[in-house]
Order: C-alpha cells, then structure tokens, then sequence
C-alpha cells in the first residue's frame, strides 16, 4: 500500500485542516483506498461545502412539493395522482475535456437522477454556454456538446425540447453544459434513497465497472490549468443503448414491490451510492468488491470506488426477491450481483480477495462533511447609464445587427441535431418561450424553460439571481402554463476569492427573493465552482431550469402574430434600461453599467394576468419581452410568423432606449379588435401598464420612420450559426 505523504493528500484535493478533521474520525491514518473515499466524498462536487449555508436559505416548501432537496431530483404534484419528477445537472469540466462524451454521459446522468425515483423521462432541456466565436476552439467545443446531447438523447428515445445557448469570451476556457430532464411519475410509487432492513441484500445492476472517470468528482472541483487536456482518463464514457435497457429495466421493477430503496451511480460512483443509502437510513454496510461486475482485468478497491463508469445504480432489495430482480435484468440483458448487505454498524466495511481494504465511519463522512463559512464582498455596484448617453443607432440596422448576433441568432442547427418529436407529446417545440409538453393520453401539459442573463449577474449578481427566476416565471406564464417550481444549477468561478463567494452569496439571495414572492420553490440543483481558467473566471451564471402546468393543453399559446389588422399590445413599463443591454454591448461595443431592475411584486400581478388572458381566449400570441428589447421581441413574434408590424413609438423617450431597453417584467400580446377593450379594462384591474404600440400586418418592421422586411430580418437570424458552423463541418 502507497505511503500517505502530504504530497498524496494534495493530489486529493484535501487541505491539510480538512487532513487532520479525517485523523480524528478515523482515529488513524487512511490507508489509500479510504482517503480516496474522503477524497471524493469531500469534494466541492459532492459536498456543497462553500455554498451549503447559502443554498438552506432558498425557500422550497409549497402545498405542491412532494420532495424538495436533498433526493435525487424533486417532485411536484400535478393532480390526478401523478407527479413531475425533474432536475438540473452540470457536466462542464468533462465537456470541455471531451465535448463529446462529456456532454452525452451529462444527459446520462441527470436521467437517472430522474427516473431513479420511479419516473419515465419525458423531456430533456439544456443550458450551454461557450465562448468567443472567434476563440479557435469554440466551433469545435460547440460541434462535440450538440453531437454529445443528440447522440445520447436521441438514441436513448426521450425528446430534447429546448434550451439556450450563450456566447462569450469568459467561457473561452470553460464551457458551461447543464442538463435537465423532466419525468412523470404515478405519485403513489415513488422510490427514495434511504437504505433499511439490516441483513438486505445491496444490490448491483447496469453496465460493468471500469476505469474511465475516476476522480472526476475531484477533478470537478478544481480549476483549469495548461494539463486539464490530460485529465481525459477522468472522463466518463456514455453507451446511451444501455441507458434505454436500464430505464426499462428499472420502471419494470419498480412495478413489483421488491426495492427497498434505490439510487443511480453518478459522481463518485459506488462510493458515493452507497453511503449516501447507508447514511440515510442510519445503517452500515459491508462490501465484497470481487462481487462487482468488472470489465477490466485486476482493478484495485480504489478504482473499484472511484470509477465512474456510466449506466449503473445500487438498491437494496426486500430479502429473498434477489430472483425476482435477477429475471428482470436478464430480460433486459444487464448485468446484476448482489455485492453485500446492510448491517448495524454505521460502518462501511469493504473487502477484496478476501481481506478488509477499508473500513470508514459512514455517517461522519458523509454528513460532516466540512461546511465553510468563506469570506466574501459584495460586488460594487454599477452606474446606472442614461439613454442619452448611448449612442442612438438607426433601429433598422440595430435590430439587424443583434438578430444576427451569436447570443440571439437562431439555434435551429443545435435543436435540429436533437430529436424533439419521438414519443409524440411535444406540443411546442424549440423556439418559443418554453417548451409544452402534453402528459401522455391527458388534456394536461407541462411547460419546461432554463433561463440565465449572465451579463446581467456579472454587472450585479443579486439583481441577475432575481431576473434569472422571474424570466424563468414570465417564459412559462406566456404559453398560459402555472409555474410551479425551479431547480438551479450555480455555476461560478472560485469560491476561495472573496469577490467570487460574494457573488455566490448574492445571486442565491437574489434568486431566494424571487422564488419566494413568486411561489416558485427550489425542489433539487446542483453547484458548479472553480469554473475558471488561469486565474479567471467564467461570468457568474445561475441557470434556472423551471417547470409549469396547463391544464388544458389546448389554450396553450405561442409567440407567432396570427393575421395581420392585430393590436399589438405592450404590457408593462417601459424606461429605456439600456446599462447591460445587448445592444449596448452588440451595437456599442460596451460591456458596462447596471442590469434593469426587477420589481417582484409587479411580475407576479402581470403573470396572473397573462395566464388569465390566454385562459380566457382574449390573446392570440404572447411573447416576454427579454434580450434585445422590445423591437427584439416584435421581430422574434414577426419571424415565426412571416406577418409585419409596424410600431408607433412614444415621444417621450429616446426611439432606441424605448426600442432596445431591457425593462423588465414585459409582455407582447397580439390582441383583437373584440378583445382590445376586455384586455386593456383587465390590465387596469391588475394594476398593470398596457399600451397600444402597434398593429400586425404587411411584410415589414417598421418604427419611427425607419423599416426593414420581415424575410431580411429571418435570413439575417437563421444564418449566423450555420455560417459559424460549416467551416467547422467541412474542416473535419
């Protein structure tokens, strides 16, 4: 066994302090194949140290949450005795490693994380941010994470529905690639992770143990360096074939009543499996690792621990069922041992050939996990810039350039490589607001949206945290869906500088406002940290995957105009924010100045009422008004539907602040001339602003006397990403 040096204990990522906390527990040194398990258990990764204490203080109780954090992944209840099951996961550092595979076993994983709990995925969204186009590797980091996502998800057969996809140099040295998936479950047979029955059997089933991935929770927890590109070997290896063997497998089980608990494999693998079972249920375990079906010859209990190989999972099993389990994986063609039993003992004992390789106190480690309280800074607040000091651009040429620019251009070339039709329930497919998703043989549908502005929490990480969750809200409320809940995935740089654990602290505080003045709990999530390269740091991005529910799939609405001789009707307040705006920085070359306020209490009243209006049959396109502005979101309505607008501007502001402000918390509706008087009276009850901007109609976009045809705006739009692509695709 290798000598434990302090240069050992450094390769592990372990502090010295933290060392000395595993003295104490173990009451001895760690032989190697323990302090690996510390190592892993005890990584940023797994467990949340630098940002526990802040994520407790998100609200994430409401009358519809079933199960909140701290599962696999949350549950809300959808009426009917059926449950939406859903979480949001990253897979950054792998992706950047290996797009590929990074990005294919992300979708893996947080697939399991889903349908562990006894749910069938029904849709998987994602949140990618790359870095500068002109940066040499982003087409190729761009072509690998869309293959990855494709190849796993399509040919695993649960359709992509949505995402976004953002652009800029912060990420140049790491890409952001967070995955979700959305699962039904009857809400009567859910399955937790919390081991019981001292004596039951645990159980292993899925694909064979090998070494790809070991160390990739630890290598997840730390930053980038000029070496990250021979970190490869802790890159998991996907087989999306499996996976489909496996949810059949499971959901089949899960039908007869034989699993006592059960939990995927994903970072940390066995290690972490297993004690987090043993954990929750206050019991031991003990391990024979030569049990462990294996596809590599002499593997040690080390990389038998710490391997993360793909399209595994761990259950007790009620005694004396083994065979039932057995028949079903031999159906499905998955290997299945039993590796050990649960015991009193509150100890993980594990053997190979025959000897004790560890023996670990379980719940110090996994629940003492250290939780520090780090010092941080409150970012300095930004000016706020006044419209008359940005330069005032022709809006024609303005509204051309940010279509075309690569945060607002059309994705079609990524969601084109997904497939977001296979089992027959996507009602809204990718392009809009959020995604709908019909519940299968129902009326009832779910809306599903990830949203994050990262300029906007880089200029003030509380203000962006709000604005990621109230978008999130407005992007469901517009296709008429009840937002019901979000689950979060923090991605930032090095929460050992104060200035980032600062913007930590305040983009959660921000987001814990948000959720709780719109009812909208946090029911799962995860943490990115150290997403930084050489020193510097990605944008701060809080990505908030959000689900909601229609109930009658048919008044769901969409952001198309419908015909032309419309109103067109803007609600909400418009200033002319143009601090952190896209055309500040796409038209004005600049990167500065305070985000748009957001005032939490105003969204709330105006979501109701827009859910109130397309309930009532009085809109017949809906759009919220985001990056770019409002000509941004007229033209967006206008490209998806071929119809014109054209726009009377008010003469009390500057025509490009009122154009491409980014005020927050606004909707375009498409209204009739029945319904106008009905929409403006209801508006006024809200205590909402409504305006008349404009009417539908014609081929072009027009505004204060400047114009552009509808086609240019769509050609401009639809080309960037291809163009950006095809020299990446005929360079291979």
């Amino acid at each position: 066994m290798s000598q434990i040096t302090p240069e050992v204990i450094a390769q592990h990522g372990i502090k010295p302090d933290e060392y000395k906390l595993i003295l104490e527990i173990m009451g001895r040194a760690p032989n190697l194949t323990e302090l690996g398990i510390f190592s892993v258990m005890w990584s940023e990764h797994c467990s949340y140290k630098s940002s526990k204490k802040w994520l407790k203080t998100l609200p994430t109780k409401a009358p519809w949450v079933i199960c909140g954090p701290g599962e696999n992944a949350g549950i809300i209840d959808i009426g009917d005795d059926q449950a939406i099951v859903f979480k949001m996961e990253s897979h950054n550092h792998p992706s950047f490693i290996e797009p590929y595979q990074g990005a294919a076993t992300g979708v893996g994983g947080i697939l399991r994380d889903v349908f562990t709990m006894g749910a069938r995925p029904i849709a998987n969204m994602n949140a990618l941010r790359f870095g500068d186009p002109a940066n040499p590797k982003t087409r190729h980091l761009v072509a690998g994470v869309v293959a990855g996502i494709g190849g796993y998800g399509n040919c695993v057969g649960v359709p992509t529905v949505g995402g976004e996809t953002n652009f800029h140099k912060s990420y140049n040295g790491n890409i952001l690639v967070n995955a979700m998936t959305v699962g039904l479950a009857d809400k009567n047979n859910i399955f937790y992770s919390a081991a019981a029955g001292v004596g039951n059997p645990v159980v292993y089933f899925g694909s064979k143990t090998g070494r790809d991935g070991i160390h990739g929770a630890t290598m997840a927890s730390a930053e980038f360096d000029e070496k990250s590109e021979e970190k490869r070997p802790t890159v998991q290896v996907g087989d999306p074939f499996t996976e489909k063997l496996l949810i059949e497998a499971c959901l089949e089980l899960m039908a007869t009543d034989v699993i006592v608990a059960i939990q995927d494999m994903g970072a940390a693998g066995l290690t972490s499996s297993s004690f987090e079972m043993a954990s929750k249920g206050g019991l031991g375990v003990e391990l024979d690792l030569d049990s462990v079906p294996m596809r590599e010859e002499g593997m040690s209990a080390y990389e038998i621990m710490l391997s993360e190989s793909q399209e595994r999972m761990l259950m007790i099993l009620k005694p004396g069922k083994e065979d039932v389990a057995r028949a079903i994986m031999d159906k499905w063609e998955l290997d299945f041992a039993v590796i050990g039993t649960l015991t009193d003992t509150g100890r993980m004992v594990l053997k190979r050939h025959g000897e004790i390789v560890a023996n670990l106190p379980i719940d110090p480690l996994a629940q003492a996990s250290p939780e520090y309280d780090r010092p941080w800074t409150a970012p300095a607040k930004l000016p706020v810039i006044a419209a008359d000091k940005v330069e005032a651009v022709d809006p024609a040429s303005a509204l051309k350039t940010l279509l075309g620019c690569p945060d607002l251009a059309s994705k079609r070339w990524i969601y084109e490589q997904y497939d977001h039709m296979v089992m027959g329930d996507t009602v809204q497919r990718p392009g809009g607001d959020a995604a709908v998703v019909r519940i299968h043989g129902t009326q009832k549908a779910v809306a599903i949206t990830t949203d994050c502005t990262p300029r906007y929490c880089q200029a003030d990480p509380h203000e962006g945290g709000r604005q990621a969750v109230a978008e999130a809200y407005r992007n469901i409320s517009a296709t008429g869906a009840v937002p019901l809940a979000v689950t979060d995935n923090l991605n930032f740089g090095n929460p050992e500088k104060h200035e980032i654990m600062g913007q930590i602290v305040e983009a959660i505080k921000g987001m814990g406002e948000a959720c709780r003045e719109l009812d909208f709990p946090v029911v799962s999530g995860n943490v990115s940290l150290y997403n930084e390269t050489q020193g510097t740091a990605i944008q701060p991005t809080p990505a908030i995957g959000a689900v909601g529910l229609l109930d009658d799939v048919s008044k769901h609405m969409t952001v198309a105009f419908k015909a032309g001789g419309n109103h067109i009707v803007l609600l909400g307040e418009t200033k002319g924010w143009l601090g952190a705006s896209l055309y500040l920085r796409e038209v004005c070359g600049r990167e500065e100045g305070a985000p748009p306020p957001v005032a939490l209490h105003r969204e709330r009243r105006k979501g109701e009422l827009v859910r109130q209006l397309i309930q009532d049959g009085q809109i017949t396109a809906c759009h919220d008004v985001s990056d770019g502005g409002l000509l941004v979101a007229v033209a967006e309505m206008a490209m998806a539907s071929g119809i014109g607008a054209s726009l009377e501007a008010p003469s009390s502001l500057p025509l490009h602040a009122w154009c491409f402000g980014e005020d927050q918390g606004r909707y375009v509706l498409e209204v009739g001339q029945d319904d106008l008087v009905a929409v403006l009276e209801a508006a006024q009850e809200h205590d909402c602003v409504a305006r008349v901007i404009g009417k539908t109609g014609g081929a072009d976009i027009s505004v204060g006397g400047s114009c552009v045809a509808v086609a240019e705006l769509k050609s401009v739009n639809e080309s960037w990403m291809p163009t950006f692509m095809g020299a990446e695709m005929s360079g291979h």
